[in-house]
């Protein structure tokens, strides 16, 4: 007996998704813009603020701020892979997306969603040899060391993101092509399946599973030794500062494995469509936003810089 009971399933090539959103009337589509709208302005101007401060400011340009405006691209990266669209499809009524769209939109935001894992974990790499080595630091991060772990990060991303792509759009997918959701995932996509899905979810689960505790056991490591560290300091002075530098990357790491984690390293992800969509609201948007408000509110060369350059902006 078929899997699927008595149902008669068409399948045929899909040449194209509609993109379900999230539901309501006009009032609620409406409301939803508007608020997705200034989230992502705000995330824009934020990112690209750091880019441009880190680029044009000689006092940031140390590994630290290499990978945090690298940071700062992806989170500009793969919000705008989704968010332009979601918020056309939100004032829209067709939703469509094509195939080939669909599987450009996943490989993209893959591709950066798990480069964007990798990095934090590399610069809690940074702060540990920053802080508990601090005399070889200049040898151990050298520019072509922080290139070759940035390059590392994203042939990492890549390969997981080929993978997940090739493993998910192979599939045979039914007569329906209504996705539940407000861009190309892979829970949704699975639900639309007509074949045995059973690899494909193990594919995922394994591979972000594998993803997110490797990169977390390397933050945790780092942390530790830098917590050592910093406890055995003698100046108060130098323990909080170097707590309120690694606080702000600690409060990332924790907010995007967090999301991460609920939505796609556990195997219960798949059956709550709803709970998915707002998570993964949080993860793809709001973090975004928060991250360069986390690191330049509570980063005085941050703030020194910016500072510097309005001045020079204002003199000019």
């Amino acid at each position: 007996m078929s899997p699927y009971g008595n149902r008669t399933l068409s399948v045929v090539p899909l040449q194209k998704f509609v993109l379900d959103g999230f539901g309501g009337g006009p009032q609620t589509q409406a409301l939803l813009f508007a608020l997705f709208l200034a989230l992502y302005v705000v995330a824009v101007l934020g990112n690209l603020t750091m880019i441009v401060v880190i680029t044009l400011d000689g006092c940031l340009h140390s590994p630290m701020y290499f990978f945090l405006k690298n940071l700062s691209f992806l989170d500009l990266g793969y919000s705008s892979v989704i968010y332009p669209k979601a918020l056309f499809d939100l004032m829209s009524s067709t939703k469509v997306i094509t195939f080939a769209g669909c599987a450009t939109q996943f490989f993209f935001f893959s591709t950066m969603i798990t480069t964007e894992g990798f990095l934090l974990a590399v610069m809690a790499y940074d702060r540990f040899v920053a802080i508990c080595s601090p005399l070889r630091y200049p040898i151990t991060m050298c520019p072509s060391v922080c290139a070759r772990l940035m390059l590392g990060t994203y042939c990492g991303g890549c390969l997981n993101s080929i993978l997940q792509t090739s493993f998910t759009f192979s599939l045979p997918f039914c007569s329906s092509n209504h996705v539940d959701h407000f861009f190309c995932d892979v829970p949704p996509l699975l639900k639309l399946a007509c074949a045995d899905t059973t690899i494909s979810e193990l594919v995922m689960f394994g591979l972000c599973g594998l993803i997110i505790m490797g990169t977390t056991l390397v933050v945790l490591t780092s942390y530790g030794y830098i917590t050592v560290t910093i406890l055995r300091m003698r100046s108060g002075g130098g323990r909080h500062k170097l707590f309120s530098t690694c606080g702000s990357h600690m409060t990332a790491v924790s907010l995007f494995y967090g999301t991460l984690f609920v939505m796609y390293a556990q195997p219960g992800a798949v059956a709550s469509m709803e709970q998915g969509k707002v998570v993964s609201v949080f993860y793809t948007l709001v973090i975004p936003m928060l991250n360069p408000l986390i690191y330049s509110l509570r980063n005085k060369d941050m703030k020194d810089a910016l500072r510097r350059l309005g001045q020079r902006h204002t003199a000019m």
